[in-house]
């Protein structure tokens, strides 16, 4: 039988378009809570600053790392004491209610290596430039080991036990590939670090990155760490190791290198990949 469509009602139109409108306001009401949940499915990112730097260090990767819809802090450490740090560290990720990605550079690597097993709600690690201590190492054994670098006459202690970069020598040593103006400032605000935490003689009795996969970026120009000595760090972690041209700050240099390093690492981990 043929279907007569001049018996449809007259309302049928406005029926599909009351529809229609409502397909669409419920889409976008839920656009955001679909682009929430995605974000929650990543894992916070928490930067770990070493001597002769602050959180603003990692400004350029911040920005990198938000702008992909990475939530990011970045701790503010004392370098007083070793003990102070890692607690600060751990104070921090125990407030996260996400997975964490830990990010150290410099000596922020051995602060989360300090971590040991007792690393609240972390699920890797990325080490920038920085240093890596095994089971029984401190720092003592690590920084008194070998020919010292070129770059340790331009230490400077203070009468309360701190040491500085001079100015030159931070250009020259810490931050050559930095365009020198921001270069100096990084160096006008270079936070020192207690000459007794970088002589820590106290063993580490238990390392975080022997139960969690880790990620090390080796940087080729570095005159603070040598780069053998980052190889060697990354290799017996069994860390995936990448490398870049870079003074001993890629993260200001080469920022966009960094931040992919970070978010390789993260997908790595959230597709087992």
């Amino acid at each position: 039988m043929k279907h007569n469509s001049s018996r449809r009602p007259k309302f049928w139109p406005i029926i599909l378009c009351v529809a229609t409108l409502a397909l669409v306001a419920t889409a976008i009401v839920n656009a955001p809570v679909q682009a929430q949940t995605a974000k929650k499915a990543l894992p916070k990112i928490v930067l770990v600053h070493g001597a002769w730097a602050d959180g603003s260090s990692w400004n350029a990767v911040i920005e990198r790392l938000q702008k992909a819809g990475y939530r990011v802090t970045a701790v503010q450490l004392g370098l007083n004491s070793l003990d102070e740090d890692v607690k600060r560290v751990r104070d921090v990720i125990s407030e996260e209610q996400f997975p964490v990605l830990l990010v150290g550079h410099s000596f922020g690597g051995t602060v989360i290596t300090a971590l040991g097993k007792d690393a609240p709600n972390v699920i890797g690690l990325v080490y920038v430039a920085a240093f890596a201590p095994d089971q029984g190492e401190s720092m003592k054994s690590l920084t008194s080991a070998g020919p010292q670098p070129e770059s340790a006459s331009a230490l400077r202690p203070d009468k309360q036990g701190n040491l500085w970069l001079d100015p030159d020598g931070f250009v020259k040593f810490f931050a050559p590939d930095v365009n020198e103006v921001q270069a100096r400032v990084l160096d006008a605000v270079q936070k020192p670090i207690a000459a007794s935490e970088l002589l820590e003689d106290q063993p580490l009795s238990d390392v975080a990155w022997k139960t969690l996969p880790s990620w090390y970026l080796v940087t080729e120009k570095d005159q603070m760490i040598a780069p053998d000595a980052q190889r060697f760090m990354a290799q017996r972690m069994k860390a995936t190791i990448s490398s870049v041209s870079s003074s001993h700050v890629p993260m200001v240099s080469h920022p966009d290198v960094v931040a992919d390093l970070i978010m390789k690492a993260a997908q790595a981990i959230l597709t087992g990949k």
